[in-house]
């Protein structure tokens, strides 16, 4: 019951937060984490000790889910050379720097200091999107860092084992073939298994109308994945990323627009609760660890600075480079371009799950040393890169010239609505030409078409629609649904446009009603 409280405390919390942040137009997650070493901080208030493996099974996975459906795959293709760079030279790169920093910095053991520079090199995906979802960035950029995020997990994963081995063992080398072997494993084996938990799911939704069951089925596949690709001794994170990005690119096609809409909804909602949740929990544990630091580490703030520090400077002097193959920088250099891909790339839960799941002991039995130190320090750069960088992160963009103008997303919204009213005319022309319809009908559909080009109304017009109107009405949203596509297809239109007309059109096509 105890624990049931603190999420239901959570969740009334974040509602607060988030009606706040959106007055302040800040991102909710930096306020939750900065409520959330509010409420620690209050004299009274019971320590929080969240076991890793409950947020890793329940919180991460839907999250990561969600994520990974948003991903254009379009845009993937366009970018997939700077992200493998990223997900592993970048990652690599941030670890060194942070352990030769943790040890010159911060007095830990060596191998403790590349155990916390394999926890802080990756980037988190939870906290990148959530920070990321208001911004009106590049499609580009916004790919490439969510896409970092999402696919650098396997990477971290093998070089967070191999320095735990390290620091555990006693004498034991580094065998480079075996942590190769490793990644293929958690890399290879997690791309399976949700590869083959994604074909499994279309199979099924393909032969499922039932409301209740689809969304059933979309909030239990990413455990699903998860679960299976753990059990095989995979990576389960690497696995529910798979299984998003490829149901998120035919997930459209196998439901209609009622479904579709109910799945919307409902995952707005788990996501809401999931991310107010982890995200107030990195805030509450801060002070819990702060307390059982030993003596003698009353410099950790400033040590935690010089980590986060260094972290943004390999970041924009590894992102610099890349800034050729990002369309906004037109082939040259970006230091704006960098800027941008740095500080939205944050760090979030996945570092901190890590980072709790290190072990107590060695081998041999004794402590392991350092542990408290990493476990604050990993915290501290958390809550920097959240709060610092969430809370500036709409200033940086907006200064560096690569914000989309709400009137350029205005204008290519409206040019594909009038592309798709076009493509539903032509079709209702051919129609009448067979005589196949009733022409009231036909003129009653042209009419509200020709309305809509005009932008003299917004809709239909309300009135009571008969079989036939709303059976013709069916057949020209699908029609514009395949216009849709298309425009997407030929790189005529963004990703956020087809999903916001998608949504139009299935909100239209679920008010007709069944055809």
């Amino acid at each position: 019951m105890h624990a049931v409280g603190i999420v239901l405390f959570l969740v009334v919390l974040a509602t607060a937060v988030a009606t706040f942040a959106r007055r302040l137009r800040v991102p909710a997650p930096s306020l939750l984490v900065l409520a959330g070493l509010g409420v620690a901080l209050i004299p009274g208030v019971p320590a929080l000790h969240i076991p890793p493996q409950a947020i890793a099974l329940v919180v991460l996975p839907p999250l990561l889910y969600a994520s990974a459906e948003e991903l254009s795959l379009r845009d993937l293709r366009a970018v997939w050379k700077p992200v493998t760079i990223l997900a592993f030279g970048l990652l690599f790169a941030s670890a060194a720097a942070a352990g030769f920093a943790a040890v010159a910095v911060t007095g830990l053991p060596p191998a403790m200091a590349f155990v916390l520079g394999a926890v802080l090199a990756s980037t988190d995906p939870v906290a990148v999107t959530a920070l990321g979802r208001r911004l009106a960035l590049p499609g580009r950029v916004q790919v490439l860092v969510q896409a970092e995020s999402l696919f650098n997990d396997a990477t971290s994963l093998v070089l967070f084992k191999v320095a735990v081995g390290i620091a555990v063992a006693t004498g034991t080398a580094v065998s480079l073939p075996a942590a190769g072997g490793e990644f293929v494993l958690l890399a290879g084996g997690g791309s399976v298994i949700g590869a083959a938990v994604a074909g499994l799911v279309w199979l099924v939704r393909r032969r499922t109308a039932d409301p209740v069951l689809e969304t059933v089925i979309a909030l239990v596949t990413p455990y699903a994945a998860y679960v299976l690709a753990e059990s095989a001794h995979t990576s389960g994170i690497t696995s529910v990323v798979v299984a998003g990005v490829l149901l998120g690119r035919t997930g459209h096609r196998l439901t209609d627009a009622r479904i579709r809409l109910q799945l919307h909804a409902v995952y707005a909602v788990v996501v809401f609760i999931l991310e107010s949740v982890v995200f107030s929990i990195v805030g509450l544990e801060l002070p819990t660890l702060v307390r059982d630091l030993p003596r003698g580490s009353g410099w950790w703030p400033l040590q935690a600075l010089a980590l986060a520090g260094v972290l943004i400077a390999v970041r924009v002097l590894s992102t610099l480079p890349l800034t050729r193959a990002i369309k906004p920088s037109r082939g040259r250099l970006s230091w704006r371009v960098a800027g941008v891909l740095t500080w939205v790339g944050t760090r979030g839960v996945m570092p901190l799950a890590a980072a709790l799941s290190i072990p107590l002991a060695a081998d041999n039995g004794t402590a392991l040393a350092g542990r408290p130190l990493a476990l604050v320090l990993t915290t501290a750069v958390v809550v920097f890169t959240l709060v610092v960088q969430g809370l500036s992160l709409a200033a940086v963009v907006n200064r560096s010239g690569l914000a989309l103008e709400p009137e350029h997303t205005a204008r290519e919204e409206a040019s594909a609505r009038d592309a798709l009213n076009r493509a539903a005319l032509t079709h209702v022309d051919d129609l009448a030409a067979l005589e196949a319809i009733p022409d009231t009908v036909i003129d009653r559909v042209r009419r509200a078409l020709t309305a809509r080009l005009d932008h003299s109304i917004d809709g239909p017009d309300g009135s009571t629609v008969d079989a036939v109107y709303r059976e013709l009405r069916h057949e020209v949203i699908a029609v514009q649904s395949t216009e849709l596509r298309r425009l997407y297809d030929e790189h005529r239109i963004s990703d956020t446009t087809r999903r916001s007309l998608q949504h139009d059109l299935d909100r239209e096509e679920a008010a007709l009603g069944t055809p």
